[in-house]
């Protein structure tokens, strides 16, 4: 789908080309040439593992990261130690996703040892933070080669540096506004797929790092997405996941400027594709133009993830979330009149600093009121580099606990009850797999967002089905097929 640039082999006999992408495929071109080497040596092609340990902007990138490496001519190996070159697409939101990668490469350690030609790179979020390089550099002299988020289309050309090098190498930018289109990408999945809208956050919450590891927003132009998307359809994607740190904030960079809600209009007049999710919605820039646009459309599911985060406005304030309790409310009273059907998801932190039992409260108020389908629930924890952890009035973990069980136990009360509300109904379900559990059943997933388990095989993985709701076992369905 991507490949576009057939090189002649003569000119990889001249210099790099300086345009992208034409320089990356070039590069991949640079890479198969290596691995035609390594198939005469070993007589066998290479073996690559990718792992993403991190969010859905990052899921999308390590498909990038596994075309790239397919186009150069790797095969896909699932297991680490078996791997010729193995990545990781590291996570920074909290700092226990670090310890996670230090564990996996002391594991990957010994591998490395048995067979010294392995290769082992680490990308992402992580890497941004200049004292984990240092780290790496101290600590994990084994480690190939280091990147991070901004230069991640430099991957082919990184790769075949590293595959040549017989030293670390590191490429790490501070921030970075270009974007570069039409690389390779290899699908997890034939029927739904990621789309990238933007990079970057301005919001700078004050216990989030992303800000500082992402860079600023920036906006991909319409038409690059719309070309992606068509792309997607004609090879039967059915579903499509906008991705975005705020996609509510999207186009305010272009020039000129275009609102998510148009370019949502836009996605909606492709044919072929039947849902069109989106995340992550910014309470303060969700506007009443995005909220009649999903009122109208005919695609885009009836599921908003919003964080609330918390629901005193005096924690929120000390949070930079900018907005209050009030408002938040007030915009949810908006989606429910203009679409009474919706579901509502939420992330929610428990134990900020400074938060009191009236804070407390104040986050099962809104809880109650707003009544969500489920909830991402986190206790507070320290993120080095973030104003939040600078921050008194640190609350005690014990506090922090009880108040997290509360606040579970609440949210999982309410859930039930909301979820269940769709017992008895047919409704439309998308197969994404056989059951993990059951090969006589498959598991889909409703418009909005539930899951549903129902009798099927593989043949039906792809396809939207209607599918009768007998059963609600709290977050998902037992159902069966309605023809």
């Amino acid at each position: 789908m991507y490949n576009e640039m057939d090189f002649d082999k003569s000119a990889l006999n001249s210099a790099p080309p300086i345009e992208e992408p034409a320089r990356q495929y070039y590069y991949m071109e640079r890479c198969r040439a290596w691995v035609r080497n390594f198939q005469k040596e070993k007589g066998r092609a290479p073996k690559a593992c990718v792992i993403n340990m991190g969010c859905q902007m990052n899921a999308r990138d390590s498909e990038k990261l596994a075309g790239i490496l397919k186009q150069a001519g790797y095969e896909e190996e699932e297991r680490e130690a078996q791997a010729d070159f193995v990545i990781y697409n590291t996570c920074t939101v909290r700092e226990n996703a670090n310890m996670r990668v230090y564990g996996h490469l002391g594991q990957l350690s010994p591998a490395k040892k048995k067979r010294p030609y392995m290769k082992i790179a680490l990308c992402g979020c992580m890497m941004q933070e200049p004292e984990v390089v240092e780290k790496l550099k101290k600590s994990y002299r084994f480690v190939d080669l280091i990147f991070g988020t901004h230069n991640i289309y430099k991957f082919a050309e990184l790769l075949y540096t590293c595959l040549e090098s017989k030293r670390m190498v590191i490429d790490i930018w501070k921030d970075t506004d270009k974007i570069v289109e039409d690389l390779p990408s290899e699908r997890k999945y034939s029927f739904k797929s990621g789309v990238n809208v933007m990079f970057g956050c301005n919001n700078f919450c004050s216990y989030c790092i992303v800000p500082y590891v992402r860079g600023r927003e920036r906006s991909r132009k319409p038409e690059a997405i719309l070309k992606e998307i068509r792309r997607l359809a004609a090879d039967g994607v059915a579903e499509v996941m906008l991705l975005g740190q705020n996609v509510n904030s999207y186009g305010k960079t272009l020039e000129p400027p275009c609102s998510f809600a148009k370019l949502l209009q836009k996605i909606e007049e492709i044919d072929g594709i039947k849902r069109i999710r989106f995340m992550t919605s910014h309470p303060k820039d969700l506007s009443d133009e995005l909220i009649d646009v999903m009122k109208h459309s005919r695609k885009i599911c009836r599921h908003l993830h919003l964080p609330v985060q918390s629901g005193s406005t005096e924690i929120l304030k000390r949070m930079n979330r900018r907005y209050t309790k009030e408002q938040y409310l007030e915009l949810v009273r908006k989606l429910r009149e203009a679409i009474p059907d919706i579901s509502l998801t939420t992330d929610i932190i428990v134990g900020f600093p400074g938060e009191t039992e009236e804070d407390f409260e104040e986050t099962l108020d809104v809880v109650r009121k707003v009544r969500y389908d489920s909830a991402f629930t986190f206790i507070y924890s320290k993120r080095t580099g973030t104003p939040a952890a600078a921050m008194e009035e640190q609350v005690p973990q014990e506090v922090v606990k009880k108040r997290f069980d509360r606040l579970l136990c609440e949210i999982q009360s309410i859930s039930a009850q909301v979820c269940a509300v769709h017992t008895g109904k047919v409704m439309p379900v998308l197969v994404e797999s056989v059951n993990d559990h059951d090969s006589s059943l498959v598991t889909g997933r409703l418009d909005n967002n539930l899951l549903v388990h129902f009798p099927g095989d593989e043949e039906l993985i792809g396809t939207i089905v209607n599918v009768k709701l007998e059963e609600c076992k709290g977050f998902y369905y037992l159902g069966t097929r309605k023809f």
